[in-house]
């Protein structure tokens, strides 16, 4: 084990990638802070540690935010990384999903990365040093037939750090889209994690049924391994030029490169048209 002085802040890491990513950390010797909603859970995972600090986050709750942050500052004196993993699936037709469904997707998926990260960036800018790194989906890249209110926040998650970038790059604080495929973490378990649709529309029963027979029959069978994405991802962030995105998993990458040379392809294919709206 290796030690060094950086601190990983990470969300969501009492199961899954984001316990994957803790587990990654500590052991090639950062200090971390395990932020979730049941710290009783990650305690049972990740033990009691000396470099380890475990603390309650609901990431769409500001009093908790500043409660996190502050517990993390205390104990350790600063944030270098923050992963921005925390979040879940909400499947189904868009026409039978609320908007109670969709405003809680939407608060929980972007929002509250929004509203963590804009929270650590002072700490990060008077260090003059950071990262923000944000777990999004090849949902960001390319949406699902019955998953568009999930690609709406992880379309929303890429724009704005892909903006984000921009904006921090001056201060020396790097940003950092990981987009995972399947991985076997309980994301497609409808008991612990996976939001169905609320509504019932008559017309969409049939390809509602099998949306959910497809979700379902994935879980446990996923082909990602979320300890390979945790070094992964900690291998990327250590180069000295790294790429804006981290696509994980081989079907993630065939989708990722097969959408965007359907998408450069239909951009030359109306390239006529698109620049025939320019003034003479």
């Amino acid at each position: 084990m290796t030690k060094n002085d950086q601190v990983l802040f990470v969300t969501g890491a009492n199961k899954g990638l984001g316990a994957a990513i803790a587990k990654e950390s500590l052991a090639q010797g950062y200090k971390v802070v395990a932020a979730t909603r049941k710290p009783e859970d990650a305690e049972k995972l990740l033990g009691t540690l000396e470099d380890l600090l475990i603390v309650k986050l609901d990431v769409t709750k500001d009093d908790e935010i500043i409660s996190a942050i502050a517990s993390a500052l205390k104990k350790f004196g600063r944030i270098d990384i923050l992963v921005n993993n925390a979040g879940y699936g909400t499947m189904g037709y868009f026409e039978q999903i609320s908007d109670k469904l969709i405003q809680k997707q939407i608060a929980t998926n972007l929002f509250g990365p929004m509203k963590l990260t804009r929270a650590i960036l002072p700490y990060m800018r008077k260090q003059g040093s950071g990262y923000i790194v944000s777990v999004s989906s090849t949902s960001g890249i390319r949406p699902v037939e019955g998953g568009s209110v999930y690609s709406a926040s992880k379309f929303g998650l890429e724009g704005w750090m892909e903006g984000l970038k921009l904006e921090l790059k001056s201060f020396g604080i790097n940003c950092l889209i990981v987009e995972p495929g399947a991985f076997r973490t309980d994301f497609s378990n409808m008991k612990t994690s996976l939001t169905f649709s609320d509504m019932e529309i008559e017309d969409y029963k049939d390809k509602s049924n099998a949306v959910y027979k497809r979700v379902a029959s994935s879980d446990g069978n996923q082909q990602g391994d979320p300890a390979k994405l945790a070094k992964a991802l900690l291998k990327t962030i250590k180069v000295p030029n790294p790429p804006m995105r981290l696509v994980c998993g081989k079907a993630a990458l065939d989708v990722a490169i097969t959408q965007m040379d359907s998408r450069l392809e239909e951009y030359k294919t109306w390239k006529e048209i698109s620049v025939s709206t320019d003034f003479d």
